[in-house]
């Protein structure tokens, strides 16, 4: 019920600090989850459900006193309850054993992972990050499958590197160079519709992605965006506290990232 409206809450309570949120309450969700409060799909299915919805409520409710936020949670109310029925009518089952046995039957199954690896909670550019594992372990522990039965995993990335909402960019182009990437390439995020902050590939956080995915195969994408460009830049390391790396800092927040670039001269793709 509550949870986008905490997320905008929290969102606005940061100020400039804000950490560029989808708002539609996945944060808040996983604080219920963590803080062994939160309601489960299984849930709804309980005679008792409407009693624990209250309880959880109550919570949200006043940390949205707290914070000053006007919301109208009679209507709130009345899609929630009617997103609840629609729900009630799909075949609800325990996930964990459907895969396992599709796995064990020789089925193939594919993950897709929905953000980048530098928005994991624990090996992201926190605090700008999500609140889920977005590696390629997040397929085990959301599926409730082994390691050891994940086959391939495959890495994709662009040619250029994007990011949506605050948080560090190295590469970041803050000027026509970017905007002509943003405009080539259609870069809007898919939930939200913000413009994609655009900037040139970087290396050190490629091979950083890889290593703690465990990558066996690389797919890169758009690469038909930078086919009008002379030169191409690519980010081989970073410039930072006097020393020159090519690995990812612990805090890329907080610490001054330079990178340092090499050219490549630019191709063209022809249509045929």
């Amino acid at each position: 019920m509550a949870g986008a409206g905490l997320d905008a809450a929290y969102e606005q309570s940061k100020g400039a600090g804000k950490i560029g949120s989808t708002l539609k309450g996945i944060g808040p969700t996983y604080q219920d989850k963590i803080a062994r409060i939160g309601l489960r799909v299984g849930d709804i299915l309980r005679n008792d459900f409407k009693e624990r919805y209250d309880i959880l409520a109550s919570k949200h409710k006043e940390i949205l006193k707290s914070l000053n936020f006007t919301y109208d949670l009679e209507e709130l109310n009345k899609q929630y309850f009617e997103a609840i029925e629609f729900l009630k009518t799909f075949n609800l089952i325990n996930g964990e054993y459907f895969v396992r046995n599709e796995l064990m039957a020789g089925k193939k199954i594919i993950a897709e992972g929905a953000q980048g690896s530098l928005l994991d909670i624990d090996f992201g550019s926190y605090p700008f990050v999500t609140s889920s594992n977005t590696t390629a372990a997040g397929a085990a522990t959301g599926l409730g499958i082994a390691p050891r039965l994940i086959g391939e995993v495959f890495g994709i990335f662009k040619a250029y590197c994007t990011r949506v909402g605050s948080g560090p960019f190295p590469t970041e182009l803050l000027n026509d160079t970017g905007e002509k990437i943003r405009s080539e390439g259609h870069e809007f995020g898919a939930t939200t519709g913000r413009p994609r902050r655009c900037g040139w590939l970087d290396l050190p956080a490629l091979k950083y992605a890889i290593m703690l995915n465990g990558v066996t195969r690389m797919f890169m994408t758009k690469a038909d965006v930078l086919d009008h460009f002379d030169t191409i830049r690519v980010c081989e390391k970073y410039q930072m506290n006097g020393n020159v790396t090519d690995r990812m800092p612990f805090d890329l927040t907080d610490t001054e990232v330079l990178p340092v670039f090499k050219d490549i001269k630019g191709y063209l793709f022809l249509t045929i």
